[in-house]
């Protein structure tokens, strides 16, 4: 587990290990999301990178969505 310390101006430094694992790059956006008093930095990437990136996989989309979701 990689620790980072807050400057003081609010600032972390991402590890180099997660950086070149998730490919963040300077410039990269990533969504800050707060669920359950856990903070998640989320990288979040345009649409049309995502292409392809099931190709060859036989899943349904009926079942993406838990049946508790559905209406």
């Amino acid at each position: 587990m990689e620790t980072v310390t807050v400057s003081s101006k609010y600032q972390v430094v991402i590890p180099e290990a997660v950086r070149r694992h998730h490919r963040i790059r300077p410039g990269d956006k990533l969504a800050v999301i707060v669920k359950h008093g856990v903070v998640h930095l989320v990288p979040i990437r345009p649409f049309g990178s995502s292409k392809g990136m099931f190709k060859g996989t036989k899943a349904d989309p009926r079942d993406l969505r838990d049946h508790s979701d559905r209406l």
